[in-house]
Formats: structure tokens, C-alpha cells, sequence
């Protein structure tokens, strides 16, 4: 019978620490997201602010079709789909 360890054999302890790590840094990268797309929101506000006071309207739908392409260039068809979702938090109450 051999002692010498199987290297076939992933590390348990290795992997989960692995994993922890990862987790770690991704729920730190959410945060972040999360922080700028509230900032984000904050500065959509103040643009459809401005818009409606000189007498525009609140969305302003060629600027968003240059959004939704970049992320669609950026990220492919998922990328039209956050920007869609970030587009729809950013426009406000109507």
C-alpha cells in the first residue's frame, strides 16, 4: 500500500478556499457595482431635471440607443439587456 498522495485528487481544503476568496472579491465587485449604479441614477436625475426645466423632455430616446449599443458592442446581447435594465432604473418616475 502507498502512502504518496493521490495527485489526481483535488484538495478539499484548497478548492473551498479557493471558492471563499472568489466569493469574497465578487461580493466586493457587487458593492461597487451597486454604488455606481445608484451614482449613476443620481446623475440620470439631474440630467432629466435640467431637461424638463429648459422644457425638454425626461428621456431623451437617441442617447439611449448610443447606451445600448456600446453595451451591446461591449458585452453582446446580454450587454443590450443591462443596459436596459440600467436605462429603466435611471429614467425615474414618469
Amino acid at each position: 500500500m502507498s502512502t504518496t498522495p493521490d495527485v489526481t485528487t483535488p484538495d478539499v481544503t484548497d478548492t473551498a478556499a479557493v471558492i471563499g476568496s472568489a466569493r469574497e472579491r465578487i461580493d466586493a465587485l457587487d458593492g461597487r457595482i451597486l454604488d455606481l449604479v445608484r451614482e449613476r441614477m443620481g446623475v440620470s436625475a439631474s440630467i432629466q431635471e435640467a431637461r424638463i426645466a429648459s422644457g425638454g423632455r425626461r428621456v431623451n430616446l437617441s442617447r439611449e440607443m448610443e447606451i445600448l449599443d456600446r453595451y451591446r458592442q461591449t458585452l453582446g446581447k446580454p450587454g443590450t439587456t443591462l443596459a436596459m435594465t440600467l436605462l429603466e432604473l435611471c429614467r425615474g418616475r414618469a
